[in-house]
């Protein structure tokens, strides 16, 4: 294999902490720009005279372009150089942003959340990649154990900060942050990041590239739209039907072009990268399964505003960036496998936890255990299941690594959000029925539709107020309870998976993967 090699010296300890820093505040503007927006949808909506429906494209179609642009532009990255692919990504995210800060409608606010979407996509897969092919190997885990913990918990930060912003000043002030971060990076990357880039007489696969493009745009938007729309309306059938030839076609595409492939799929029959694909999958979609369910829990349940309900996540996400910077320590000691096993253990006992103590009456304190279970089981494992990732493709191809580590992890988001979301309808509506017998009909149906349109309602249920409230809080836990022992279950699949098919031996670079016809420096 042709390592990457420096064009003078490989950077020192002082420039690798300044190389880290600079990419985890990257890495932060893109992470935080995921779910800030959800904080201020109701002032989105009067602001700029927008729909529901248009409110949600605008939250979307940034985790949408992102997600469907991120192997792509990571493959460009690596012929093309990081640097300057990170350097560019980092000028248009932070211009797009500016403009949605100051957009005067909703069709200049969409454009601009498109935009930051591609910005973010050029971004994020490179922040890791300038990570394993600058780092030494001896290094190179603590550093992904930084990364994986900015990627893990700069959401909830992300949601704090915005929520804050949006309760003292408003919802145009939550594009500041971003520009303010990609401000810092952009002068951080300039002057510490080196340039790196593949060497290959292979021509850019560019069928491959748009069929990948096509096939996450067709699955991110059926699981986006299946909640909303009705799982057999015709948009989220199509968009499954879209997405699922358009994966096949990648796949057959992809074998055929072999060692010039975008993404050679033939990898995945390796573990390191198997295990950590589907671990990332399965932890990324739980973990965003139980945000679907904490806010309303924390808004609804309890009565406490969005930046007190924020707030109420901060430890889970404090432990979650805790334990990813000791994941790799604890790897080098007992193994990628059994560290990747004792997280995700640690995580199904949170989520049980919470499904059996969960009440009404017992409040923040009967989920807190649970929560700080989950963050510290999720940190342990989500580390060295990225260095699996990463460790599996020779050093050229990091761009493409990164790429996929990230796709992963938007694809097991979405699809969390989807499946846990609607089992806590499901069962949330099941369990009300039983509870409305003595409230009129036209307000029990639209308690049904969801505890805060149940809590809404119940302001002109008269005398059958409180007992509506007390019905939809109740119901709530139950459909709660649900949905996590489902998500127990999707733990508990994936710890025997892991244990009979993890990574069997350390995480370090793939030595023994051929190097795509060589690596250069810029």
């Amino acid at each position: 294999m042709n390592p990457i090699q420096s064009p003078t010296t490989a950077p020192d300890a002082r420039q690798r902490r300044t190389i880290l820093i600079a990419v985890c505040v990257a890495l932060m503007a893109v992470v935080a720009s995921v779910s800030g927006l959800n904080v201020a949808q109701p002032d989105l909506a009067v602001d700029l005279e927008a729909s529901q429906s248009t409110v949600l494209w605008i939250i979307n179609i940034y985790t949408l372009t992102l997600a469907a642009l991120l192997l792509p532009l990571g493959a460009l990255g690596d012929r093309l150089g990081r640097k300057p692919v990170l350097v560019t990504g980092l000028i248009l995210f932070g211009l797009a942003a500016a403009v949605a800060g100051l957009a005067p409608s909703a069709g200049v606010m969409l454009a601009a959340r498109l935009v930051s979407g591609v910005g973010a996509a050029m971004i994020m897969p490179i922040t890791l990649a300038v990570i394993t092919s600058t780092f030494p190997e001896e290094e190179r885990g603590r550093a992904i154990g930084v990364w994986t913990g900015v990627a893990g918990g700069g959401g909830i930060v992300g949601m704090f900060l915005s929520a804050a912003l949006v309760d003292v000043a408003n919802w145009r002030w939550l594009f500041v942050l971003p520009v303010v971060l990609v401000v810092v990076a952009l002068a951080m990357a300039l002057r510490s990041v080196p340039d790196s880039r593949e060497a290959t007489p292979h021509s850019f696969d560019t069928t491959g590239a748009l069929t990948s493009v096509v096939a996450v745009v067709g699955l991110i938007f059926c699981l986006q739209e299946g909640p909303e729309r009705g799982w057999s309306a015709a948009a989220p059938l199509l968009g499954l039907a879209v997405g699922a030839l358009a994966t096949l076609a990648f796949v057959i595409r992809e074998l055929r072009r072999g060692g010039a492939a975008l993404l050679d799929v033939r990898l995945f029959r390796e573990r390191r990268l198997a295990g950590g694909s589907i671990t990332l999958l399965a932890v990324f979609g739980v973990q965003a399964g139980i945000f679907v369910v904490l806010f309303p829990f924390f808004q609804e349940v309890l009565g406490w505003s969005g930046l007190l309900s924020t707030v109420a996540l901060m430890p889970m996400a404090v432990l979650m960036m805790a334990t990813s910077g000791l994941a790799p320590r604890l790897a080098e000691r007992i193994g990628a496998r059994a560290t990747m096993a004792g997280g995700i253990a640690l995580a199904g006992a949170g989520l049980a936890l919470m499904a059996a103590v969960v009440s009404v009456d017992g409040g923040y304190l009967s989920v807190l255990p649970g929560m700080l279970a989950m963050g510290a089981g999720m940190g342990l494992s989500m580390t060295p299941s990225t260095e699996a990732i990463t460790g599996a493709l020779p050093s050229g191809r990091q761009g493409v690594a990164s790429a996929l580590n990230d796709v992963t992890r938007e694809l097991g988001t979405a699809l969390g959000v989807a499946l846990l979301g609607a089992l806590l309808s499901a069962g949330y509506r099941s369990a009300i029925d039983t509870r409305l017998d003595n409230v009129p009909d036209d307000t029990a149906d639209t308690a049904r539709e969801g505890i805060a349109n149940a809590v809404d309602v119940s302001r002109t249920a008269g005398p059958h107020a409180q007992d509506l409230v007390r019905a939809a809080r109740e119901s709530f836990v139950d459909g709660w309870q649900r949905a996590m022992w489902v998500g127990v279950a999707v733990m508990g699949a994936l710890l025997l998976y892991i244990l009979a098919r993890g990574p069997q031996r350390p995480v370090a670079a793939a030595e023994d993967e051929p190097e795509p016809a060589g690596t250069t420096a810029a």
